[in-house]
C-alpha cells in the first residue's frame, strides 16, 4: 500500500500533470475513434447505394428502381396497390483509364505526330475511370388510385423527380 501511496505522490509532483493526462486521453480518443472508423469501412453497407456493386446487371439494377418507386408510390394518399415497370435504352457503360503518349517525328521536312493510347490494368481488370448508369426509357405505371386526376398528377410528379425522366415518357393506367 505504501508502495502505491509512494507511486500515486511522484506522479502527483509532476510539473502540469493535468496537460500530459489530458494530452493522453485525447490520443486514446482518437485511436479508438479512428481504429473503429476504418473497420466500419471495411464491413458491408446496407444502405442504398445506387452502385454496379449492388448491381451486377442491369435487369437487377430495373428491380431495385421499380421496387423502391413501388414502394413510395404506394404510401402516397389515394395511389392504393400500384406496380411499375421500367425500360432502359442500354445497360451499363464505362469509361477506362487510359495511358496517352504522343510522339512526333520529323521525316524529309514533314512533321508526323502520334497519338497512343494504352488501356490501364490492375491485376489484369481495367481500371474503371467513370461508371455510366443506363438512361431510363420510359415507366409505366399502374395504380387503383389513379383514376382521380390530383393523384394522377402526385403519380408523375413523384416518378419524374425520383428518376429524372421526362413526363411524355411516363404513362399511368388504373
Amino acid at each position: 500500500m505504501s508502495k502505491l501511496k509512494s507511486i500515486f505522490e511522484k506522479i502527483k509532483s509532476i510539473k502540469h500533470i493535468h496537460i500530459y493526462i489530458a494530452l493522453l486521453i485525447g490520443i486514446v480518443i482518437c485511436v479508438i475513434y479512428f481504429s473503429g472508423f476504418a473497420s466500419s469501412k471495411h464491413k458491408p453497407d446496407n444502405t442504398d447505394n445506387n452502385s454496379t456493386e449492388n448491381y451486377g446487371t442491369s435487369v437487377e439494377y430495373i428491380d431495385y428502381l421499380e421496387n423502391k418507386l413501388s414502394n413510395v408510390l404506394s404510401k402516397v394518399s389515394g395511389v392504393g396497390k400500384v406496380e411499375v415497370i421500367i425500360t432502359l435504352e442500354s445497360g451499363f457503360s464505362y469509361e477506362y483509364a487510359t495511358d496517352t503518349e504522343t510522339k512526333t517525328m520529323i521525316s524529309g521536312g514533314t512533321e508526323t505526330t502520334v497519338t497512343t493510347e494504352t488501356l490501364i490494368l490492375v491485376s489484369n481488370e481495367p481500371v474503371i475511370e467513370k461508371e455510366i448508369y443506363p438512361k431510363i426509357k420510359g415507366v409505366i405505371v399502374v395504380a387503383e388510385g389513379a383514376k382521380e386526376v390530383s393523384v394522377r398528377l402526385n403519380i408523375l410528379t413523384a416518378v419524374e423527380t425520383v428518376l429524372e425522366v421526362d413526363r411524355n415518357n411516363v404513362t399511368i393506367l388504373t
